[in-house]
């Protein structure tokens, strides 16, 4: 009774702050969508030491409609050109996967940002931008930064105090180069793991989500910059990502991702809501609404769970921002699609492209009636009242003195002690762990030496990909580091012609890089050539370690009666040496499996596991000791 209680005074006061709001939107939509007169530098809204609220109404009572859109609308950096932010008015721009500057340096990406955001302060009201990335495992697009394990990998660790150091080293990192938003946590709880982003999940267990979702916003937004602006996250995908129904999804030829998932309310609050009550708890000032649907309806259009559920029942008052493109894939009608999702709840639109379409699709709504003033008004005071609250005004610029914390000793530690953390162990015949005494090391398989591999999606380009794309330590360099007088020999193939049948062979395989619905896959199963490497290092050697690569469990066939010790190790990201400190026994095993283990994909959904319909290969929580 005392929550409803709260939340019907809650409601209350939205309703008043409403009708203020819409008084103030109706004077300022009747001033038109011109207004030259000179801002005083004394207005209210410029001094930081007034209350917020003071300052999102004196600053809102001053915009007309153009600037109250242009706030609402976000555009990638790739489509813009010079000029375009200061001419739309534009309240965001982001980077996707891949989008770099031109010269891809923490310098190159602060020129750009600020060259950006001298646009937006040259506007009539100076109303800063803000920039948005996906640094989802460290800050990926930017060249040569500390890329640390994917979320799987951060499940199977179950470490609070590690995740929380991490979402404060990679918001160190990105404000360096002038991002100070991050399009992360995924607090998805995945229940199929044939989706392609499984590896953006920390596991199955919404409580297991829940806290190491409230861990790594903790960090990302406690990562104060002095004098200036702070960080903040963006808890993605609201709501139900990781539980589309297999088949579903027809967009880009999807199997799972962006696809309907199906539930009651009593669902929806045990398996999905308490990542983003804890989330919110913790301070995340933006969630971004998924692709996907629930029980049919997309979820920008999802007025009910958006402002009901979201903004009401949870009590978010941060901004709502759409995903990549959603306005257009609600409805084939693109009116009708920003009509019903602007009503939903969504305050900031990712267009991603053509923001002249978007503003003057909005402004026609807003005239016609059909998207209330209100409407707007509160997503612009909730949008403002996030920039406010992160100091933008103040500090609009790039905090270059933080570009000295990107590949950090310090960092760089963190992301190694993570990559040992995650790795789970999930046999051991007596194999493990290696002596520091050997003579003679076998390194064989393709994922050994790439550090593109190890990295998987999101790093440097949108899907990733193979080969040498980024700095850090493969796996057979961190090998090799162990056992600096041996003889440690490396082929990727498996010919095996130089092999010594006493001394062990390590052979690292895994999944190559994918990224959303490109990862979709109907078998999850090792590649018979893994397999087949497997075998013949079988027949070679009398002792055969195993180290998986994966965005996810992977069915492994016979793969596990043919070795002595098999390791998980995930995506661990740039710092492979945290591999060999679990192999050579320097830090024990203490990883657990986020997700069952299943002996074939025909055994999905998890939920199968969760019955007990279905039995696992290996059960979620299972990971083997020293």
């Amino acid at each position: 009774m005392k929550k409803v209680f709260r939340s019907k005074l809650r409601f209350i006061a939205v309703a008043i702050a409403s009708v203020l709001l819409f008084t103030i939107g109706v004077l300022a939509f009747c001033a038109g969508s011109a207004d030259s007169s000179e801002i005083p530098s004394d207005a209210l809204y410029k001094k930081a030491d007034a209350p917020i609220d003071s300052r999102i109404a004196d600053l809102l009572g001053r915009m007309t409609i153009d600037e109250k859109i242009g706030q609402m609308t976000q555009i990638v950096k790739d489509t813009l050109r010079a000029g375009d932010v200061k001419n739309y008015l534009l309240g965001s721009v982001l980077s996707g996967g891949g989008g770099s500057p031109s010269k891809n340096t923490a310098k190159g990406w602060a020129d750009m940002v600020d060259a950006f955001q001298n646009e937006a302060l040259s506007t009539r009201l100076g109303i800063p931008m803000i920039y948005g990335v996906d640094a989802v495992h460290g800050h990926g697009n930017l060249a040569n930064a500390t890329v640390f394990p994917h979320n799987i990998g951060l499940g199977a660790s179950g470490d609070t105090r590690l995740v929380e150091a991490i979402g404060k080293a990679v918001a160190e990192e990105t404000a360096g180069t002038g991002v100070l938003w991050n399009f992360g946590p995924c607090v998805a709880v995945v229940h199929d793991l044939r989706w392609g982003r499984t590896y953006e999940s920390f596991g199955e267990d919404p409580s297991l989500v829940a806290s190491l979702a409230g861990a790594y916003v903790r960090g990302y937004q406690s990562a104060l910059t002095g004098s200036f602006a702070r960080t903040v996250v963006s808890a993605k995908h609201f709501i139900g990502d990781g539980s589309t129904v297999w088949g579903t999804a027809t967009a880009n030829g999807a199997s799972i991702d962006q696809g309907d998932a199906r539930g009651d309310r009593a669902y929806l609050e045990k398996m999905l809501l308490a990542p983003y009550a804890e989330a919110i708890k913790n301070g995340a000032r933006t969630v971004m609404t998924s692709h996907s649907s629930w029980n049919g309806l997309k979820m920008v259009a999802q007025k009910d769970l958006i402002t009901g559920v979201l903004k009401g029942e949870l009590g978010f008052t941060g901004f709502v921002v759409s995903d990549w493109g959603d306005i257009e894939a609600c409805d084939p009608d693109y009116y009708k699609g920003a009509v019903a999702a602007i009503n939903a709840g969504i305050d900031m639109s990712m267009v991603p492209y053509d923001a002249k379409t978007f503003i003057a699709t909005v402004k026609k709504a807003v005239k016609s009636g059909d998207i209330p003033m209100e409407r707007i008004d509160d997503a612009v005071s909730r949008i403002l009242r996030v920039k406010f609250e992160m100091g933008l005004f103040e500090s609009p610029k790039a905090n270059r003195t933080l570009a000295g914390t990107i590949r950090s000793p310090e960092h760089l530690a963190l992301a190694r002690d993570a990559v040992a953390k995650s790795l789970v162990l999930l046999k051991n015949d007596r194999a493990l762990p290696l002596g520091k005494k050997l003579s003679k090391l076998y390194v064989a398989g393709s994922a050994a030496d790439d550090i593109g591999t190890q990295c998987g999606g999101w790093t440097i380009t949108w899907q990733g990909k193979a080969g040498n794309i980024t700095e850090g330590t493969t796996i057979f360099e961190g090998l090799k580091q162990k056992l600096p007088s041996a003889s440690v020999v490396y082929e990727s193939g498996a010919k095996f012609s130089f092999a010594d049948r006493n001394a062990p062979c390590i052979v690292v395989v895994g999944e190559k890089p994918y990224a959303e619905w490109e990862g979709d896959n109907a078998e999850i199963a090792l590649s018979q050539d893994d397999s087949e490497t497997i075998t013949k290092a079988r027949k070679q050697f009398k002792k055969v370690i195993v180290v998986l690569i994966s965005g996810r469990p992977l069915v492994l066939g016979d793969a596990l009666a043919r070795c002595d010790a098999l390791a998980a190790v995930w995506l661990p990201g740039s710092e492979g040496a945290g591999v060999a400190d679990v192999l050579f026994g320097d830090v024990a095993p203490t990883g657990k499996l986020p997700f069952d283990w299943p002996l074939s994909a025909d055994q999905l959904p998890l939920e199968r596991f969760a019955s007990g319909e279905q039995k696992p290969l290996f059960p979620v929580g299972f990971g083997l000791r020293y």
